[in-house]
This record gives structure tokens, sequence and C-alpha cells, in this order.
């Protein structure tokens, strides 16, 4: 008689991912988990950020909920991954004048909204209100794929949930999952690829500000990359800043962008949605993640507050 092995629970799963310091509770088993056990007031070290770190490539994206932290004990844990990124937003319309490009735009825009603190080139206030005409990214993306080295990740600490306790949940997709999930002969075909990504596209077209000296970030990167870290490929166009794929018409171009847009957005075997509580960080994967924040709580007002690595240059191969 065979014995049958019983069903392995949600519990279990996460109990079993070999974790001493912190408890890690994966949210679905292709992306995204919570994360217990992590105080960021004291700047993590040794096997703690170990362990941060191995859940942030194994889960992709880390929901770390209580943390009641200041600006500097936020930069503070994104300095453990990197340098610290401005964004295109935050950098000043020109040497002279002093003003960065968001002094251009409605001031009930969503990124438009001073906090109680003095302005910092690190932080990117985010703030949703009732009378703001959209939400800060609310279509999908990665965010600022059009800088040469795009942010490796990002940290976004929501201090402010609407006042009804719920809603502002930020969904996520998996490029690894989406490059994987694609015929054989169609990935053949897309690493050859290269695509073009502008930062005028979300910058002036969606948010209407007034373009830095010199125009907004505009690069090259090819269509499918492969992790730095992992070593997986996956796919690497958003439709919040990827413009064209080159050596194509524009027709061609097109119809292929939009294709693998829908592949994205409508296989949920992608993706995960995440909710915040007030003094949740939210840290994600910008190389092998798209996300796009719900705007289902007007009337009601979010505030948080992002801080971004500096990344190194997608590649089709890394020596």
């Amino acid at each position: 008689m065979t014995m049958q092995r019983p069903p392995v629970t949600y519990q279990d799963h996460w109990k079993t991912e070999g974790y001493d310091l912190i408890d890690v509770r994966p949210v679905t088993p292709v992306l995204g988990a919570e994360v217990y056990g992590v105080d960021l007031s004291e700047t993590p070290s040794g096997k703690l950020l170990e362990e941060i770190r191995r859940a942030f490539l194994t889960h992709h994206v880390l929901a770390i909920h209580d943390q009641n932290i200041s600006r500097e004990q936020h930069k503070a844990f994104g300095r453990l991954f990197g340098e610290l990124h401005v964004h295109p937003l935050k950098h000043d319309k020109n040497k002279s004048g002093g003003n960065n490009a968001l002094a251009h735009v409605d001031p009930e825009h969503p990124l438009n909204q001073a906090g109680s603190e003095e302005p910092d080139p690190a932080i990117l206030e985010i703030k949703t209100t009732a009378n703001s005409k959209y939400t800060a990214g609310g279509a999908w993306h990665a965010d600022v794929t059009c800088d040469e080295k795009p942010p490796m990740g990002s940290m976004l600490l929501i201090k402010q949930v609407p006042d009804i306790g719920y809603g502002g949940d930020t969904c996520f997709a998996n490029m690894y999952r989406a490059f994987e999930t694609l015929s054989e002969t169609l990935q053949e075909f897309l690493r050859g690829l290269t695509a073009v990504h502008d930062g005028a596209i979300p910058y002036v077209g969606a948010y209407n500000t007034v373009p830095p000296e010199g125009g907004y970030p505009r690069n090259e990167h090819p269509v499918v990359v492969r992790h730095p870290e992992t070593g997986r490929e996956l796919l690497y166009v958003n439709p919040g800043f990827t413009s064209h794929i080159k050596g194509m018409t524009r027709f061609e171009s097109k119809h292929l962008l939009e294709m693998l847009y829908r592949h994205v957005e409508s296989r949920l075997d992608l993706q995960v949605r995440m909710s915040y509580r007030p003094n949740t960080l939210m840290f994600w994967d910008n190389r092998c993640l798209q996300h796009q924040a719900s705007w289902d709580y007007w009337p009601y007002s979010r505030y948080g507050e992002r801080v971004s690595i500096i990344g190194h240059r997608p590649a089709r191969e890394f020596g």
C-alpha cells in the first residue's frame, strides 16, 4: 500500500523556507510575501540583512508592516542595497533656477504634495486626495526605466491609508513568468530586440510637466534581459515608458508591444495584489516586476514616501 503525503498547507510552506530571524509568509506561490520580525528603526545587518535579501530575491516584493521610521531611517535601509536614486521629476530644471519639474505641475498632482518635512531629493512623496485628477502609478509600469541605470528596487512607506481603513493596494506582475509563459518561438524572436524607453511619455504626456534642460532621460534596453543577481531571463518592456522597438515599423512595434502588454495584464497567474496598513513599507524588485496602483478609495486620501535604489544597466547577459 502506497502512503500518500498530506497536502502542504499555507503555514507549512512558509515555515519550511529556512529563515531563523524573520517570518516570511508568501502571499502567492508566484509572487509576494509579508515579512515579520524586522524593526527598521535599527538598520539591519549580518544574518538579518542576509535573510531579508534572500526573501527579496525569492518573493520579489515584500510587505514589511509596522515600520514607524523617520526619513533618515528609511534612507538608511535603502542604502544597504545601493546608492539612492533621485527621480527625474526631482532634478533641478536648471542650475540657476533651482526649481524641479514638480513646481510646474498642477498643485493637486499626486507627486506634488508637500509633506510635513522639508523636501528631500531622495524621497518621492506620493499623495492622492479627493481633488487629485489621477493617482501616481495608476497604470502598469516599472519605475523609471527611461534611465540608463533604472532603479533596482523601490521602497514605498505608506504613512496614511484611506480613512475607511482599506483600499489603495498595489498590484504586481512577475516578468520572469511573463517571459516564461510565452512560446519558445516568440521567446527566441524577442531575445534579439531592443526597445526605447522615454521619460517624456509619462512626465510630459501624462503629468504635463515642463521638461528639464536637455529633456527627460531616454535610453535603449534589450526587450529580454537577465536579472543581475538571479541570472534568470525576463521581459523588459512596459507601457509606462517603452515608446517603440528599434528596427520595426510603427505598426509592427505598436502591435507587438500591445500583445506583450495584454499578456501581462490578462494573466492573473503572474500577479499579486499587496495591501497596506499604516506604516507598511513595500519593497519591490523593479528589475523583474511591473506594478500598478489601485485608486479604489476616492474620496479618501492616501500618502506615502518612496525611496529607490540605483541599479545596473539592463543587459542580455552579465559577465
